[in-house]
C-alpha cells in the first residue's frame, strides 16, 4: 500500500515553485489557481521572499495548489479521475493541517477548484484571527513529555501539533514562546516556525466560526480513497464527516502522530510527500525507523517524478485496505474547564451535535461530534480540567448496512 502525504503551512520556502514551472501547463495552472484564490500565486511562489510567503492568507492556497498540481502530474490522483467506492483503495492519503484540504481533493471529497477556494477562505479567515493577538508557533524536538507539559502550562502555551518522530509544535503568545526558547526543557530544542499565528488553538475561533457559516454551501462526495484525519488518525467515513473535521481542525490539535501510527498498522510499504516536501517525509522516516522496508520519498523537484510514478504503479491493483476502528475519541480543542452537554450514553448523534463547551482563560470553545455515531461513554465530568487534545468522550462510528 502507498501513502500519499500532503504538507501544510510551514513547509513553504522562497522560490519553491520555480523548478516546477518547467513542466507543461504549470504556469497556466497557477494563474488559474490564483484566480480562484484571488491571489498572485505564481509571483508568490517564484519571487516572494520569506516574509511574503509567511502571509497566511496567500501561503495556504499556494501550498495546496502546489501539492495538487504535482499530484495531477503524477496521474490518477486528483484531476479528471473517475472516483468510485471500489477504486483507489490501494492508496491511503493523509494531510497535515491545511494539507487536509489537499487530501480531501485527492480522495474525491472536494473538487480541485473547491479545495483551492476553501483554502483561500480559510487562509484569509485565519490571517484575520492572527491579527487580533500577536501569537506564533515553535517546534520542540526531544525532551521529556511531562517536563514539556509543565513548561507549556507555565508559559500559557498549547501543544498544537503532535507530529510524531519526537516533534511537538507548540503555540501561543510570542512572549511565552520566547520564554520557552530561552529556558527549554532538558534535552529539548525549540525552533521558531515561520507562521503568522497560533494555529489549531482557541486563538483561531473567529476563523472556525467564519468557515462554519460557509461550508453548508458545499456538497462533498464520500471518499473514494482511504482518507485519514488529523483529529485521531482514523479513516473518514463520509464527505460530510470530512467537511466537519476540516472546520473543527482549525481550533483543534493536529495528531499527525496518530496518522503515522494508522499508516503503520495498515502495512504501508511506501510513502511519498507532495511538494513543498521534506517535513512530513522526515517525520515518517523517524517514526518508522525501526520498521524497516518502508520507502519514503520527498518530491523535491521534477527529477523525482519518475520514482514517484513507479511507486504509484507498484501500488495499483493490490487488495483494498480498510481501517474501521471500533470507536473514536472526541478531544478537547483547548485547555480549560469542561461542561459536557446533557446527552445520555447510548444516544445516536448526527455529525455536528453539540457535546459541550470548554471554558478557558481566553474564552469559550464549543465541542461537537465530528461524525455520525453513538455516544459510547463520557470520559469527563462537569467541571473537570482538561488540556487541548485530552479525550472527552468515546463514540461508536455509524456503519452503513
Amino acid at each position: 500500500m502507498l501513502a500519499v502525504l500532503a504538507p501544510g503551512q510551514g513547509a513553504q520556502k522562497p522560490g519553491m515553485l520555480t523548478p516546477w514551472l518547467e513542466l507543461p501547463g504549470a504556469e497556466s495552472f497557477f494563474r488559474w489557481a490564483g484566480a480562484i484564490a484571488d491571489a498572485d500565486l505564481l509571483t508568490l511562489g517564484t519571487t516572494g521572499d520569506a516574509e511574503a510567503i509567511k502571509d497566511t492568507a496567500v501561503t495556504q492556497p499556494l501550498v495546496v495548489a502546489m501539492s495538487l498540481f504535482v499530484a495531477r502530474e503524477l496521474g490518477g490522483l486528483p484531476g479528471p479521475v473517475a472516483h468510485t467506492p471500489q477504486a483507489g483503495r490501494d492508496v491511503v492519503i493523509a494531510g497535515h493541517s491545511v494539507g487536509e484540504l489537499t487530501a480531501a481533493a485527492l480522495a474525491g471529497v472536494l473538487s480541485v477548484e473547491a479545495a483551492i477556494a476553501l483554502t483561500a477562505v480559510r487562509g484569509r479567515a485565519m490571517a484575520r484571527a492572527c491579527a487580533l493577538t500577536p501569537t506564533g508557533m515553535s517546534a520542540v524536538l526531544g525532551g521529556d513529555p511531562d517536563e514539556l507539559a509543565a513548561a507549556l502550562e507555565r508559559h500559557g502555551l498549547t501543544a498544537a501539533n503532535l507530529n510524531g518522530g519526537g516533534q511537538v509544535v507548540v503555540a501561543g503568545p510570542l512572549e511565552g514562546l520566547a520564554a520557552l526558547k530561552a529556558e527549554p526543557p532538558a534535552k529539548a530544542r525549540v525552533l521558531p516556525l515561520s507562521v503568522a499565528g497560533a494555529f489549531h488553538t482557541s486563538y483561531m475561533a473567529p476563523a472556525r466560526e467564519e468557515l462554519e457559516g460557509l461550508v453548508g454551501g458545499l456538497r462533498p462526495a464520500d471518499p473514494s480513497r482511504l482518507l485519514l484525519s488529523n483529529a485521531d488518525g482514523a479513516a473518514v467515513g463520509s464527505g460530510a464527516e470530512a467537511l466537519s473535521r476540516l472546520v473543527s481542525q482549525v481550533t483543534s490539535p493536529v495528531h499527525f502522530d496518530a496518522c503515522l501510527t494508522t499508516l503503520r498498522e495498515l502495512g504501508v510499504t511506501a510513502a511519498l510527500e507532495l511538494p513543498p516536501a521534506g517535513a512530513l517525509a522526515g517525520l515518517a522516516k523517524r517514526e518508522w525507523a525501526k520498521d524497516g522496508g518502508v520507502e519514503v520519498l520527498a518530491l523535491s523537484g521534477p527529477a523525482d517524478l519518475d520514482r514517484a510514478r513507479a511507486l504509484i504503479d507498484a501500488a495499483r491493483g493490490r487488495p483494498e485496505a480498510t481501517h474501521q476502528p471500533d470507536w473514536r475519541v472526541v478531544v478537547s480543542p483547548v485547555r480549560g474547564t469542561v461542561s459536557p452537554a446533557d446527552v445520555a450514553e447510548g444516544t445516536r448523534l448526527p455529525a455536528g451535535t453539540p457535546l459541550g463547551r470548554i471554558r478557558s482563560r481566553r474564552g469559550e470553545a464549543d465541542v461537537t461530534a465530528g461524525y455520525d455515531g453513538v455516544l459510547a461513554e463520557w470520559l469527563v465530568q462537569d467541571g473537570d480540567l482538561v488540556d487541548a487534545g485530552d479525550p472527552l468522550a468515546r463514540l461508536y462510528p455509524e456503519v452503513s448496512a
